[in-house]
């Protein structure tokens, strides 16, 4: 085998197992009225897509690389940061569409924006925070962004704060415990704040619209990760109805609560969960 070859399976091989290393980042639990607010921070949830750099490329939670253009992270740190991709509000399948192709599109990338909110440290996250603080201000870049946080006070509060981000188009609030360690997993360090639940399901099988729906989708059999089935049938465009998510794809529905089956009460469709950046 000659010297570039071999080079090259190296790369590859080296592109591969970085690829089934997933990045250690917390995740939310949801908030529930009685937690005691007195040791948390508010921020707005966005809904961008999860990104950790590691000081070389953006990762997703799987371990892929989202391949972002040389000149949007020219200015970057040279450490790891956690945060989101985002375009703006309510714009996630845009958003989604661009981080995900293999090869960048410029002009798609032109109005992205990291927006940090963590960074891997063994201090609390107020330490944390103030140096995200710093290093937000040294590199001066306009597609690095600090995500804005503010001390919680009381539930009440709290709920007017969550009205105030969905009137404005937003999709809810994130509480962080200011004391925290910088940990990987699902803890109460971390919590989401919504005016509904939300999880994510695999598309099992399409039942056929009836009356307007006719000759379209009417609703999606879909699978929890405990592998339980229910339907799907609101949340829906026409456009979706007419060419709907594939078996097999992950989306994502809200819901109100459980029913006495402990079934998703009200599931409406939200969104296909497709974060992984494309296949090449």
């Amino acid at each position: 085998m000659g010297l570039l070859p071999a080079l090259l399976l190296v790369l590859a091989f080296s592109v591969r197992a970085g690829e089934v290393s997933p990045p250690p980042v917390p995740l939310a639990n949801t908030y529930q009225q009685g937690v005691g607010l007195e040791n948390y921070w508010i921020s707005e949830k966005l809904d961008g897509v999860r990104a950790y750099w590691n000081g070389r490329a953006f990762l997703s939670r799987n371990g892929n690389v989202y391949p972002a253009p040389d000149w949007f992270v020219a200015d970057f740190p040279d450490v790891s940061l956690d945060g989101e991709l985002w375009k703006g509000r309510q714009r996630f399948a845009e958003l989604s569409g661009a981080v995900r192709k293999r090869v960048p599109v410029h002009s798609e990338w032109r109005d992205i924006r990291f927006h940090v909110f963590d960074m891997p440290g063994l201090g609390p996250f107020y330490e944390r925070y103030k140096q995200l603080q710093a290093l937000v201000k040294k590199a001066d870049s306009r597609h690095l962004k600090l995500v804005e946080q503010k001390p919680a006070s009381s539930h009440s509060a709290l709920m007017a704060d969550l009205d105030r981000v969905v009137a404005k188009g937003g999709e809810g609030l994130m509480l962080k415990r200011r004391d925290s360690r910088y940990k990987a997993g699902r803890s109460d360090d971390l919590l989401k704040v919504k005016t509904y639940e939300d999880a994510e399901a695999v598309v099992v099988a399409h039942l056929a619209g009836k009356g307007r729906l006719q000759g379209m989708m009417g609703a999606l059999k879909v699978e929890l990760p405990n592998g339980r089935r229910f339907r799907i049938g609101t949340g829906f465009s026409d456009e979706l109805r007419a060419r709907p998510p594939a078996p097999g794809t992950r989306i994502t529905f809200k819901y109100y609560g459980l029913t006495a089956t402990g079934l998703p009460r009200f599931a409406s469709f939200l969104r296909v969960r497709d974060d992984e950046p494309s296949e090449p």
